[in-house]
């Protein structure tokens, strides 16, 4: 059960407010609960805190970061059940996919654990000539400082895990902005980074509404902002000033299927039906285009159809359902609306299409045309498309036609066309014999074009939240 209300943290201490946000539980549309909203102060407070904290969290040495990060995931598993529900509230994603995200804030926090024990530097042999003779090198790597985290609704416990951990297993203190919309995971998180001994300061965590997190973007003082979002990240990038910036921005994800997987469709049909419709659709890696070898395309379309069509849809509580709502009513409005711009253009739909509020009916559709918003922008609903190719290469090209490319996936048996896909695909991420829709927490992630710039992944956002440090020594 969700607790009445919720405090915002401020410099790692609960704050309560006269002023109140409601937050829905996204299925019934009714008030789950309600949580504090910071006065007008309460930003530059955090600010401030964070700069004082900068010292003494530099200073908070690895083995006692490591300690938080596993006091933190040891009271994430006995909160596994409140996390999962609260995430299935304030989400709307099916209680089964709750508990999976569970599972992978707590791995993220286990994987930070173990890195930040680990921030190396290297020995470099300066002896290049005979004129560097007794001159050696050494690098390090120290905290940028403090920084500053804005996360979206769809993954409201691990894309902040995915900032709050390396941040904290870096030695920066930061000031974190949930979505409004799905603030309860972050503010649990933030209960729980307050039973530790981390330094004053080190953590704020504020449910502020876009206009008054303005500073978290541009205030001078934060030294690396990381967001996770939608095409605003690249306003918000430059008002950012000189801070170092890393955006994760979405993106159409594709997915190749090649004619020797015929032997292999039961497999390739559920994965498909998981990347593409996995809390429905609203995912930055969702798979949203489909692109099938001519001679197995409509066997595909079949069999894909009927999956779809078999889906249950409803509330998303119920450990038998697998589509929920989408976030809200404008959302799924929006999506409904580019599948009528889709169909009226030309394209087919070969199930779904319908909506009821926020509850969407898992879509698939073919002859899109090329500049359709279904096949251009980013659905972020329970949506795919699919389109036939005969030659791999065209499929590639298929796949890069596109402003974004964080992941793509290719089944094949083919070593040759795998490694095609990987060289040709214009991706941060291109997964073989799976979705795009697959994700570790210890591996890069990331995009190119429109989908952003910088990696996440635990060692990589720790490399993102320091810096290099070179001291030259001179034997004597």
């Amino acid at each position: 059960m969700l607790k009445k209300t919720y405090p915002y943290y401020l410099a790692n201490q609960p704050q309560t407010s006269k002023t109140m946000m409601e937050v829905l539980d996204k299925y019934s549309g009714k008030v789950a609960t309600r949580v504090a909203v910071p006065d007008d102060g309460a930003t530059e407070k955090a600010i401030k805190s964070a700069v004082k904290a900068a010292g003494p969290m530099k200073d908070f040495r690895p083995w006692a970061r490591q300690a938080v990060l596993q006091h933190c995931a040891k009271r994430f598993e006995e909160r596994r059940d409140e996390l999962a529900m609260a995430l299935c509230v304030e989400a709307g994603k099916p209680i089964k996919d709750s508990a999976g995200e569970v599972t992978r804030l707590i791995e993220t926090f286990r994987v930070a654990a173990e890195e930040a024990v680990r921030v190396n530097g290297e020995t470099l042999n300066l002896e290049l000539a005979s004129r560097l003779d007794g001159y050696h090198g050494y690098t390090k790597r120290v905290p940028l400082g403090p920084v500053s985290f804005i996360t979206p609704f769809n993954f409201p416990l691990n894309l902040v895990a995915h900032k709050v951990a390396p941040a904290i297993a870096a030695g920066c203190p930061f000031v974190l902005k949930p979505s409004e919309k799905t603030p309860i995971g972050a503010l649990i998180i933030g209960e729980i980074l307050a039973e530790t001994d981390l330094p004053k300061g080190a953590f704020s965590v504020l449910t502020l509404d876009g206009k008054h997190a303005t500073p978290l973007v541009e205030d001078e003082r934060l030294k690396l902002l990381s967001f996770t979002g939608g095409q605003i990240g690249w306003d918000l990038k430059a008002k950012a000033g000189h801070k170092k910036v890393t955006l994760e921005l979405g993106g159409n994800a594709a997915c190749i299927i090649d004619a020797d997987q015929k032997s292999r469709m039961d497999k390739v049909i559920e994965r498909l039906i998981f990347g593409a419709f996995y809390q429905s659709g609203q995912s930055c890696i969702s798979v949203q285009r489909i692109y099938a070898h001519a001679s197995i395309y409509d066997e595909l379309k079949k069999r894909l159809v009927e999956a779809v069509k078999a889906l249950k849809a409803g509330d998303p509580k119920k450990k038998d359902v697998f589509l929920g709502p989408m976030i809200d009513d404008a959302a799924a409005e929006r999506l409904e609306g580019w599948i009528k711009e889709a169909h009226k253009a030309g394209g087919k739909i070969l199930c779904g299409g319908k909506r009821k509020g926020n509850m969407l009916e898992a879509t698939l559709m073919e002859n899109v045309p090329r500049d359709a918003k279904v096949n251009r922008m980013e659905a972020f609903g329970p949506f795919a498309l699919l389109a036939p190719f005969k030659r791999m290469d065209d499929a590639i090209a298929m796949v890069n036609d596109s402003d974004f490319g964080l992941q793509a996936g290719i089944f094949t048996d083919s070593l040759d066309h795998a490694m095609r896909a990987w060289n040709g695909l214009e991706q941060g991420g291109v997964v073989v014999n799976d979705v795009p829709s697959f994700r570790v927490d210890n591996m890069p992630y990331g995009g190119v074009k429109l989908s952003g710039i910088g990696r996440e992944g635990v060692r990589y956002a720790i490399e993102d939240m320091t810096e290099i440090r070179l001291m030259v020594m001179r034997e004597r």
